[in-house]
């Protein structure tokens, strides 16, 4: 049995299709293509260091690991690595693998703290902790069955509000640029971004594949967005929700919940029969929005985090 670590081969096709399968099998509640694994490999800012590592077995992969740094962040040294193998494949030494490899790669890039998300499961945990990370936060993952449950219904906008689609932005997306950049800096997390270049948002957010420009909602009020739900879809039965949120001067109004009870019954209508989304285990009031659609919690992961010497 010979077991080696390499990099993703973004030009080799079933390289792509291998990696994107190892992670729907660890991860089934995220979207995973071989068009939106080679899409980030490319597109990620360069200042990054991003890289996808695989663990091949006798040729076959059974590991993966996408790693680089929170360039994004205004306080430097933060770095990331996301490590999943497949599940039938496990205790074999791939993981130690893409975690030595990942470590020795950011610690070269200049990284002092180490964050990684790992599946709320003994065997994982005990994993992460033996590598010498230590847990801190917790997020949720939700499923919603598109086919068979019942949605709220659609609701008339309040006077003054109108609903489109960021197809409508296509010519000039810059404000929903502005709008993604206020509510992500608001979002709960381990690691403070700033959305800052609008050209490195449009290659790596509005030019990602699996955004459905239709599918994503948006809330008008007197020509501005002010709410929105992105959504991603893979072309076949699988909706996920990539980000919702509301300017702060218009919070409190149900527009982001208005957002995305349209974008739900648009992707109802495409086709999709799964919708999928996320919230950390504290955003109280998006869980409560979402049990209010009818998503269940199908899964939970936890932010480890590691400091370097």
């Amino acid at each position: 049995m010979t077991v080696i670590v390499r990099d993703l081969r973004p030009d080799v096709r079933p390289d792509l299709e291998a990696f994107a399968h190892v992670r729907h099998l660890a991860l089934p509640f995220i979207l995973w293509t071989p068009d939106a694994v080679v899409h980030r490999l490319v597109h990620t800012h360069p200042d990054a260091r991003f890289r996808c590592l695989v663990v091949e077995e006798d040729g076959e992969v059974i590991g993966t690991a996408q790693l680089g740094l929170a360039h994004d962040s205004p306080e430097p040294g933060q770095g990331f690595l996301n490590v999943y193998v497949r599940p039938d494949r496990v205790r074999r030494g791939a993981g130690g693998l893409l975690v030595r490899a990942a470590e020795e790669h950011l610690a070269a890039q200049g990284a002092t703290r180490l964050f990684s998300w790992v599946l709320d499961e003994p065997a994982n945990r005990a994993f992460a902790e033996r590598h010498g990370y230590r847990a801190s936060r917790s997020a949720h993952f939700l499923r919603l069955d598109l086919a068979n449950g019942t949605l709220p219904p659609l609701q008339d906008p309040p006077p003054g509000v109108e609903l489109r689609t960021a197809a409508d932005f296509a010519d000039d997306p810059r404000p929903l640029f502005e709008l993604d950049a206020e509510t992500t800096s608001d979002e709960p997390s381990d690691i403070d971004t700033e959305f800052t270049d609008y050209e490195t948002w449009v290659e790596e957010n509005w030019k990602h594949p699996l955004l459905d420009r239709d599918v994503t909602t948006v809330v008008v009020v007197d020509g501005r967005p002010v709410a929105f739900s992105a959504a991603h879809t893979d072309g076949a039965t699988r909706y996920a929700s990539a980000m919702t949120g509301t300017a702060r001067a218009f919070r409190g109004r149900g527009l982001a919940k208005l957002a995305k009870t349209a974008s739900l019954h648009r992707a109802r209508a495409a086709g999709y029969t799964e919708a999928f989304t996320g919230n950390d285990a504290g955003n109280g009031p998006m869980l409560a929005i979402n049990k209010w659609f009818g998503y269940e919690i199908c899964g939970t992961e936890v932010r480890y985090v590691r400091e370097l010497g």
